[in-house]
């Protein structure tokens, strides 16, 4: 089991969307030398859950703290490798990523945990379903297999434009990203592509803190990380969709506007996965993360039951 050190600290603000900062954090060992980074929220003995965070943030940045104890969920994000605290891994893959999670799983003790994957979190989430070391998953906002030829026509330009030069020359593009991207880029794409009901979320004082403090963290090592974990998200994905046999919620606000997040709210990608059930909430947006935590974990939560 990795080390760790108690950080518990109570926000007191009531508009905080239920972030607080980890009860725990450490850095476990893998079998090839690496440390993979970790947080977690909630009681050491609650029902492991896995978070896959969105692009470019780290571990710090949780969710549904405010229900988690209540719950009994020990919530755990963890930093995908070259991002926060983990230690990089050149020439990563979606494939190894699974492996790296099977080793923490098996190390930390984490039995049957569910997985939610936020944003480009999603194909890392959807790659543990697949891989079989999860209980069940939640897509949330999630990032598409937008590679897929199913969304040639309905891509913005500029996301088109970074998947076919993804197809292209993968190693290309992930220098490409490197070369524009920072804590301080990121944070203006997030806040110029979003919707308004998400700038809300994303600017309250309290969450503005934490998200930011998540993105300085997770280009501590640079932006190579970043640029692996965009480059894996938007080619195609290794892994078979109509082979996942977990129960597999999709989450999507119908108010979302990010051009990344999926082009029909997970429409096609509730019908490739057999096992999806798809929730488009009419008044939300991408933050619904946030704004719906109670909603998610309930019902990841009654899959498990």
């Amino acid at each position: 089991m990795g080390t760790a050190v108690d950080v518990r600290r109570e926000s007191t603000d009531s508009m905080d969307y239920g972030v607080r900062e980890p009860a725990r954090l450490g850095r476990t060992r893998l079998p090839d030398g690496r440390h993979l980074g970790w947080a977690e929220w909630g009681p050491v003995d609650g029902t492991p859950v896995l978070l896959c965070p969105g692009a470019a943030t780290s571990r710090w940045l949780g969710f549904g703290g405010d229900t988690v104890d209540a719950s009994g969920i020990r919530l755990i994000s963890v930093d995908r490798p070259g991002l926060g605290v983990s230690d990089p891994a050149p020439g990563r893959t979606l494939t190894s990523w699974a492996a790296d999670i099977g080793h923490l799983i098996q190390k930390r003790a984490l039995r049957a945990p569910a997985v939610v994957g936020f944003s480009q979190g999603a194909p890392f989430a959807l790659a543990l379903a697949a891989s079989g070391l999860v209980s069940g998953a939640a897509v949330v906002s999630g990032s598409d297999e937008l590679a897929h030829p199913r969304f040639t026509s309905s891509l913005a330009p500029q996301v088109k434009s970074m998947v076919d030069a993804v197809a292209a020359g993968p190693e290309a593009a992930a220098a490409s990203l490197a070369d524009f991207a920072s804590a301080e880029t990121l944070w203006d794409l997030v806040i110029t592509t979003s919707a308004e009901a998400d700038r809300t979320v994303y600017t309250a004082p309290v969450f503005q803190c934490a998200f930011r403090r998540a993105l300085d963290e997770a280009f501590s090592q640079g932006p190579e990380g970043y640029a692996r974990d965009t480059v894996l998200a938007m080619s195609r994905w290794p892994f078979d969709l109509a082979g996942i046999g977990v129960p597999v919620d999709l989450w999507y606000g119908q108010q979302d506007t990010s051009p990344v997040h999926s082009p029909d709210l997970g429409g096609t990608l509730s019908r490739m996965i057999p096992s999806a059930a798809r929730h488009v909430l009419p008044t939300a947006a991408g933050a619904l993360l946030w704004t719906h935590a109670g909603a998610v974990l309930d019902t990841l939560l009654s899959h498990a039951r």
